[in-house]
This record gives structure tokens, sequence and C-alpha cells, in this order.
């Protein structure tokens, strides 16, 4: 089988080897899986370039989230041979591979009509807009939600769980390429934000009263800005840090105005409450049949097109997810 293995730190394209590889024996909790696509993340390129958190040892198969067919199951496992999946597999032996062994607890069944590159994309970006809209936000039904970077993956995730919750939601994006997405994802308003202030126009829809829950997963002065716009007794979700600043939080104006500031990390309640991640996935899968979300993919490319993909991926003019097809 083919897979792409790092050999040594550095850029992808000059660290990234394309290697003939013997299939996985699957050990005694695993099940072996026959890929058929995987989806790519930014971390992958900060793990190759040994800049990320986790540092496996060498050489290493990345691949965080993966969509395919079982092909061997242990007796009384939940799942059996033939079935479709998606995947979590483990670093060193990521999902950028024709066949994984991967923990059953990783793995969680999808329903016939959900595509391939549709399973890999929509694990991560959806259970961790789920769990913080949801489970820490407490989003209800006609509060406003304003998300911020509506075009990425979690923020295309998070608009569709919203208007899926009955929420009015607001996003901000950069560029008329990526405000039509985010309207044609369901957003009932969105500020481009090279052109407008979010702020502005979040205090104009509300009538002065502010946005109830904010999704930001940039940081820096997006998050600073937000603050200007959330209302009383309002939540502010801190996802993540894409813009590359970590902000600081004025206890005063907390108190002041009297919102919330609330941590996501979906990551650590996985592994602390992994069955509130299966009931979720139920629940993602139902309303993925229902037609009420649909994972934003930019780009398909071929397993031989991994580096050129990590490339595009780079320049974060990407929006969505990035598919590797296998």
């Amino acid at each position: 089988m083919k897979k792409w293995l790092v050999k040594q730190i550095g850029e992808p394209k000059d660290v990234l080897h394309l290697v003939e590889s013997p299939k996985p024996v699957p050990q005694e909790d695993e099940i072996l899986i026959n890929v058929k696509a995987a989806a790519l993340n930014f971390f992958d390129i900060l793990l190759c370039q040994g800049k990320y958190q986790e540092k496996p040892p060498l050489p290493f198969t990345f691949g965080s989230e993966v969509s395919g067919v079982v092909v061997k199951a242990k007796e009384g496992s939940r799942f059996k041979e033939g079935q479709r999946v998606l995947a979590l597999p483990k670093l060193p032996n990521g999902g950028l591979s024709e066949y994984i062994s991967v923990s059953e607890s990783s793995v969680y069944p999808i329903p016939d009509s959900m595509s391939w590159n549709d399973a890999a994309a929509l694990f991560i970006t959806y259970h961790t807009s789920y769990y913080a809209l949801f489970d820490r936000a407490g989003l209800q039904e006609g509060e406003v939600l304003l998300v911020h970077a509506g075009a990425g993956g979690v923020g295309s995730a998070a608009i569709q769980l919203g208007k899926a919750a009955g929420a009015y939601v607001i996003a901000t994006a950069g560029g008329p390429e990526k405000v039509q997405i985010c309207r044609e994802l369901g957003a009932d308003m969105v500020v481009d934000y090279l052109n407008e202030d979010f702020v502005e126009v979040v205090k104009k829809e509300t009538n002065g009263k502010g946005a109830n829950v904010i999704y930001d997963p940039v940081g820096g002065n997006v998050f600073d800005r937000s603050r200007k716009c959330i209302s009383f007794d309002g939540r502010i979700l801190v996802i993540g840090f894409a813009g590359g600043e970590i902000p600081t939080i004025p206890a005063n104006h907390v108190l002041i105005k009297n919102y919330s500031i609330v941590g996501v990390h979906w990551g650590l309640m996985n592994r602390l409450t992994p069955t509130r991640v299966f009931t979720e996935h139920e629940e993602l899968m139902n309303l993925y049949e229902q037609g009420k979300i649909k994972p934003l993919i930019y780009k398909e490319y071929s397993l031989e097109q991994v580096p050129q993909a990590l490339e595009e991926l780079a320049t974060r003019k990407t929006w969505g997810k990035v598919v590797i097809k296998l």
C-alpha cells in the first residue's frame, strides 16, 4: 500500500515521501480500515515543521481525519466488515495511507447518504462547533450568534449549526468571495471585515443590544473588538487564535457588561467524556441526513498531490476543508 512519511523535520514539500508499505496488522482493540478520503488541517503543516505541541517520533504519517470501509474487526466489535465509517487515527500512524489500523474507540459510523469527502471533512469542525454552541454556550432559538471567520472550517460549521438551532446568524469574512460563501451557508447577515466594522453592524442589527453568543476562532484584535458588541449575559466562545495573537482579558470589563468568556477545548472533553462525543455524533448524523449541515470543502486532491495541497493550505487563502481522495 501507499502512504506518506515525514522522515525529517522541515517544509512539507522537502520532507514528505510517498512510500510503499505493508498493510498494518490490527491489534486486539483495533479496526483495519481501507481509507477512501482524508482531510488536511493547518496543524499538519506545523507537524512537518516541528512547530506543533505534539512531536511524534520520526518517521511518522499525519492525517487526523479519514473516512473509509471496515476491512477487519475483532469478534464482538460494534463494527462489521464492509461498514462505512469515519475515524480519527493517532500519530505516528496517521491517515494519509491506503489502509490504517485504529482503535475502535476512535471510529464512528456514517450513513449511506454521506459522501466519503463529507465524512472525512466533518468530524473535528462540527464536533468542535456543536460542543461550543450547545454544551458551552447554551445557544437558544431566537438568539443572535456572531461567527468570526465564517468561511473557515469551524466557522462554516458554526453558521450551519446556529441556523439549525433557530439563531439569527451574523458572520464575518474577508472579501466578496468568502462573504458569498457565508451567505450560501445560511448566514442572515455577512460583514466583510476588510471594508466594514462588524461592531457597528452587530449593534445596528440588534438595536444596540449586541450578540448573545460570539464564536471566535481568531483571537487578537477580533476578540478585543468582540467585547464591544457582546450583549448583557452574553457568551464569548474562545475557539482558538488563528490570528496569531493571544488577547488579554480585562476582568473589570467582564464585570461591568456581565458577560462570560467561555473556553472551548473539545479535544480534552473528548478524552475525558468520550460517551458524550458518541451521543453528539448521532445528533450530527441526524442533522446531516435532514440536510441541515454539509461540510464546506475547498478542493479535492489526489494522494499524490498532498504536498501541493499543503502548500495551498499554508497560504491561508483556502476556505472550509481541504480533502485528499484516495
